[in-house]
């Protein structure tokens, strides 16, 4: 009786591991366990910033021009994502909206500004030129406000952005112990500005 038991058992076994249901089950079972598996580690995935041509196409804008029309948009709120002066700007889409409107075209987000060629010194740093900040979380290093800068240099150092701040818009801001601690770099985008000659009183500064 026992070996008549024990057969019927392992023929039972044998049975249901070829049926083609309890398989499909297995396979199943498989693979939510491979996708519990992927979606697990998503988030090790490293960031990868896009690569920028650094070449960027001037035209003949020049830097009276290109301050000129930027200040022209000053009092225009703070809208994250946009580069619309109807709805608003964020910070990079400022900066694109005006560098665009001579047909100048640069990155699209602050944090690619990081590693682009054109870096000068503060004290160096003339209107037309960028002037890039970390975002505002503290201890952070990474790139996050970008700001056109106004002044030249023997000037307090002042620049023209779209803050989220008090002035929630696009506003003029003197640097600041706030922002210097926050700045990163300047980059020199407009030729022009490699000339050693002093700049008429021009821009309305």
């Amino acid at each position: 009786m026992r070996i008549y038991l024990g057969t019927l058992t392992i023929l039972f076994f044998l049975i249901s591991a070829n049926n083609p249901a309890h398989a499909s089950r297995r396979a199943v079972r498989k693979n939510h366990k491979a996708v519990k598996s992927a979606k697990r580690h998503k988030h090790f995935h490293a960031y990868t910033r896009p690569v920028i041509d650094t070449a960027f196409s001037t035209g003949c804008a020049s830097p009276e021009e290109l301050i000129t029309f930027a200040k022209s948009l000053q009092g225009i709120r703070y809208r994250f994502g946009s580069t619309n002066p109807e709805k608003g700007f964020d910070c990079s889409g400022f900066v694109n909206y005006v560098f665009n409107h001579f047909g100048i075209s640069i990155p699209r987000s602050s944090v690619d500004f990081t590693d682009v060629q054109g870096g000068v010194d503060l004290k160096d740093a003339k209107f037309g030129d960028l002037i890039l900040f970390t975002g505002t979380k503290k201890h952070t290093r990474r790139a996050g406000h970008i700001g056109i800068i106004v002044s030249m240099p023997g000037e307090p150092i002042q620049f023209i952005h779209s803050t989220s701040g008090e002035a929630n818009g696009v506003t003029l801001t003197t640097m600041n112990d706030y922002y210097m601690g926050r700045y990163m770099r300047t980059i020199r985008v407009l030729p022009d500005n490699n000339q050693t000659d002093v700049y008429p009183e021009t821009a309305s500064r």
